[in-house]
């Protein structure tokens, strides 16, 4: 049996060190962590639209405060911080170090899913490679918060902490969303599902969005080549579909979650400045990084609608119901250039399971349906 950390302990531990700036991007691996610092430390805690930012964020602290920020993130945003990292907090720069706590998924040998096996493989040698000193954490946490803050005292380089799976211990109290929406996400999937045509195509946001939509699929019996279930690549859906929609004149239905939006929200601004009539955005907001914890976006202290007018939408509709719903679904199947903003509640079957195919399988099932398609219109 695993003996978690006690994590209320760790987090006295970071505060009594002088760590007492939070600001990151969640991970499932260190729920509880974020639990906690939300609870504890909600003036100190900044809740970020990605890692890069972050680390800037952290950047700005340490300049006015001369204290060091800690970082948290799943092992995924690794890429994010490459570039604020180098080019911003390096001692050949700047000089701006911090403490990483990172959440270690797709550790070798430890089973999980697809899109974090490569990343789990890299993320030890990567951290060696941006000159990142790291600790695995363990039971000895005190020692190392103390090691973490006399190295970065000394040296004025970052340091991180690796976390493993089931390392924290459970922090009793959850996120309240507020979100008194009667409409769940899966019966708004549902609901567009249901009102597709037979050649229209969606690509899905990462997380519990794709699971549903293949959830979905299954229980209906259907083929599950119109759907293309983006794992990982946060924040990027936009941008793939929109890729996807420049050749081929099926429609291509974008179905983003608001943390995703959130994290590279220039790409859908480029992506509607581009975008052929084909393109279909739809946003289903809960308003929390949902998959990962429950913790919540800013999307409800945001003018979403005009911020996608802002971007070039000619229209955005934001609907609560089924019925809007389905009206909305075939004014945007005539229409270019028309989003879709569902607001939905923040709650999802505890027995959603995962896809029982590979991405590889998915991606080339996808591929042949709509090339055949294309293919078939140029004939």
């Amino acid at each position: 049996m695993i003996t978690m950390i006690n994590t209320k302990n760790f987090y006295n531990t970071l505060v009594s060190n002088n760590f007492d700036f939070f600001t990151g991007v969640p991970d499932s691996l260190l729920k509880e962590f974020c639990l906690c610092i939300n609870d504890l430390s909600n003036k100190n805690h900044i809740i970020t639209a990605n890692e890069g930012n972050a680390v800037a964020i952290a950047s700005g602290y340490n300049i006015t405060t001369s204290k060091y920020g800690v970082v948290y993130m799943q092992n995924s945003g690794l890429g994010n911080i490459i570039n604020p990292l180098l080019s911003l907090t390096d001692e050949k720069v700047y000089k701006i170090p911090m403490l990483f706590i990172i959440g270690y998924r797709g550790e070798p040998n430890i089973k999980d899913e697809p899109q974090h096996i490569k990343q789990g493989e890299l993320t030890l040698p990567l951290l060696d490679t941006l000159g990142v000193k790291y600790l695995i954490l363990s039971q000895d946490y005190q020692k190392q918060v103390k090691f973490c803050y006399d190295y970065i005292k000394q040296t004025n380089k970052s340091i991180a902490l690796v976390v493993k799976k089931d390392s924290f211990s459970k922090y009793n109290k959850e996120f309240d969303s507020n979100n008194k929406n009667l409409l769940s996400r899966e019966e708004a999937l549902s609901t567009i599902i249901d009102n597709l045509e037979q050649n229209d195509f969606i690509v899905s946001t990462t997380g519990k969005t794709s699971r549903e939509i293949f959830e979905i699929r299954e229980k209906t019996n259907s083929n599950h080549s119109n759907d293309f279930l983006t794992v990982g690549s946060m924040g990027h859906t936009s941008s793939l579909a929109f890729g996807i929609s420049l050749n081929t004149d099926k429609n291509i239905f974008c179905i983003d979650g608001d943390g995703s939006f959130i994290m590279h929200m220039g790409g859908l601004a480029v992506a509607i400045q581009n975008a052929k009539d084909n393109f279909k955005y739809i946003l289903i907001n809960n308003g929390c990084h949902e998959s990962v914890g429950g913790e919540p976006t800013i999307s409800y202290n945001l003018d979403i609608e005009k911020i996608l007018l802002g971007f070039g939408f000619k229209k955005v509709y934001i609907v609560d119901n089924k019925k809007d719903l389905i009206s909305a679904i075939e004014y945007q199947k005539k229409n270019s250039k028309f989003a879709i903003v569902i607001n939905v509640n923040a709650r999802s079957r505890k027995d959603l399971g995962r896809p029982t195919t590979t991405p590889i399988y998915n991606k080339e099932q996808f591929q042949e349906k709509i090339r055949c398609k294309n293919e078939s219109n140029n004939i």
